[in-house]
């Protein structure tokens, strides 16, 4: 899928990753912004976003899909010295997301989470993908 204006306008996202609206980075690079979600689930939830526009995870393709997501999220919460056992990542699937714009949940230590926290990312549910489930899913499809 490539870039297009109309798939970035009106995004939240993208106007962070052009500077457009106030956010604090955490991490940049080429490929990946990085930045604390909006309404944290723990003291260190981080949201890991391709500068790409993907509407979401089903609109990658398997040749599209970086791996480089995980250890920029690994790298984020070790620099930030989150704790790295009790760490939960993954995707919202479709139609269970805010933002229509991919984004990696990066959350630690999961066993702060609150109850409500805990629905919205709960591990192999409908609208949760944890990370290892997803990567299963997508070497089966090669």
């Amino acid at each position: 899928m490539s870039e297009s204006e109309p798939s970035r306008k009106g995004c939240v996202f993208c106007e962070i990753i052009d500077g457009k609206r106030e956010n604090e980075i955490k991490y940049q690079d080429e490929k990946f912004v990085v930045f604390m979600d909006k309404r944290p689930a723990t003291k260190h939830h981080y949201l890991v976003v391709p500068r790409i526009h993907y509407k979401n995870v089903l609109s990658l393709k398997v040749d599209e899909v970086d791996l480089k997501m995980v250890k920029v999220g690994e790298q984020i919460m070790t620099e930030n010295k989150g704790d790295l056992s009790g760490l939960r990542m993954g995707f919202h699937w479709p139609p269970f997301h805010s933002i229509s714009h991919l984004h990696l949940h990066v959350i630690a230590p999961e066993e702060e989470m609150g109850l409500i926290a805990r629905a919205i990312f709960k591990v192999n549910s409908y609208w949760f993908v944890h990370l290892i489930q997803y990567n299963i899913e997508i070497l089966n499809l090669m």
